[in-house]
């Protein structure tokens, strides 16, 4: 056994801020660093990218943040853990070494973790668990498929001395978990431990909205200095208890509203929230403040972990389409409702698109800044279309028309803007947990 754990959050999802992270890095005394920056719709996104160049795929702030905070984690002798690798953990691992060479840190250790990738595994028959159907029944080309791993994914490379692991689709717990289970020498079938470790990772995993960043509504909820919030950190004890806290001159706070909200988020059943590791139980979970900013968390439990693992598909999703005109002066919101008309008339009938097509007037009152203005006698209103469809002439076309309004339209009409960006569709389905073999390599700067 050990003293406790420092373990500090670098980031909650893929595009989270850097200073905080580096801030951690920098004064965090901590024992692991870890970045959780994937969600399901970013590992699709990540296997476009990969399609589009085999050298990418890996989270595209990867390279920002491993030159934020790799010397100062080296200086420190903290860990860092990550899921940047998201569709291609070895390109990642690749990157990371040669940052660490430019920064003299010969000798770091980089491990890359595979395994996730399951696409070959799935075929036209695999059936959803979260949509009726299976693959087939998308009319919509798979781009990749994804299995949650867990804590024995990341074992073998923490044991090798691995100063940093990267990898894909871990479940965000088990990136906490895994050095828990390391460190403290926790055995894989003591469930009641992991599903305290799982207890600490879930709460951990979404960076600042457990110390403000998410939870702050001005007048029910005021944080103090939210622009200048921190991460957290949690001090993890030997038999799975924990605080969690952070930096003391960082803005935001920790208290058990915080805390009690993110015990919450994404929990369906408190009893059973299910990951690869343990099937964690949090009815007896007791949440109490200590000292300012410090709030302990005992009470987690948990039972054997589920017989399958849960598995993320992609699908191109094709193209999302949007544009927009604003309208201004008396009678806005008429004229803009004109143009909304005109514009569902022109896509539908002269075009005849029948895909997905959403028109919205957005922006009462935000042009002229007259938000005291009763909403009957708006004096400016936004107009904005959408268009999703897996042919790029479909939505061109519809931000061909929207900007068309600026001299076709009803009068008024200006500042036209549009853009496409890709699109992309997921759904889950199981997989049996002993068909999936996960893998690890180690690099060295």
């Amino acid at each position: 056994m050990t003293d406790s754990i420092r373990i500090g959050c670098g980031a909650g999802f893929s595009s989270d801020r850097l200073g905080p992270a580096v801030d951690l890095a920098q004064r965090g005394a901590l024992d692991y660093l870890v970045f959780e920056c994937i969600g399901e719709r970013t590992m699709a996104f990540g296997h476009r990218d990969r399609m589009l160049d085999p050298n990418r795929g890996y989270n595209p702030q990867l390279g920002a943040r491993m030159r934020g905070v790799l010397a100062h984690c080296a200086a420190n002798n903290t860990g860092i853990i990550t899921n940047m690798g998201v569709a291609n953990p070895r390109a990642a691992a690749e990157l990371t070494i040669r940052i660490a060479r430019e920064l003299g840190l010969l000798g770091l250790k980089v491990a890359c973790v595979e395994g996730d990738d399951v696409t070959d595994l799935i075929d036209g028959d695999t059936a959803f668990m979260d949509h009726p159907g299976a693959v087939k029944d998308v009319a919509l080309r798979m781009v990749g498929a994804n299995v949650y791993l867990g804590v024995d994914a990341l074992l073998p490379a923490l044991r090798a001395g691995a100063d940093v692991v990267i990898a894909g689709r871990i479940a965000d717990p088990a990136l906490f978990l895994a050095p828990l289970v390391h460190r403290f020498g926790w055995a894989l079938d003591d469930w009641p431990l992991l599903g305290r470790g799982t207890l600490a990772g879930h709460l951990m995993e979404c960076g600042m909205q457990i110390t403000g960043g998410y939870y702050a509504d001005p007048g029910f909820k005021d944080v103090p200095r939210l622009a200048d919030c921190g991460f957290p950190i949690a001090e993890v004890s030997p038999n799975g208890d924990f605080i969690v806290t952070k930096l003391d001159d960082t803005g935001g706070f920790v208290t058990p509203g915080t805390v009690k909200e993110q015990l919450l988020y994404e929990v369906h059943d408190p009893s059973s929230y299910l990951t690869p590791d343990v099937t964690a139980d949090f009815r007896k979970v007791a949440i109490a403040q200590d000292a300012p900013d410090r709030v302990r968390v005992t009470g987690a439990s948990g039972r054997a972990r589920p017989d399958k693992l849960k598995v993320t598909v992609g699908f191109d999703g094709g193209y999302l389409g949007e544009g927009g005109v604003s309208y201004a002066g008396p009678n806005a919101r008429a004229r803009a409702e004109l143009a909304a008309d005109v514009v569902r008339q022109r896509l539908t009938r002269a075009n005849g698109f029948g895909g997905d097509l959403r028109i919205d007037l957005v922006g009462l009152n935000a042009l002229h800044a007259t938000a005291e203005t009763a909403y009957a006698t708006s004096e400016d209103i936004r107009l904005r279309v959408a268009v999703r469809s897996t042919e790029r002439d479909d939505v061109d076309f519809m931000l061909w028309e929207v900007e068309s309004l600026l001299c076709c339209g009803p009068a008024g009409g200006g500042g036209y803007r549009g853009q496409v960006t890709p699109c992309v569709v997921t759904h889950s389905t199981l997989i049996d947990r002993d068909r999936v073999r996960p893998t690890y390599e180690i690099f060295v700067a």
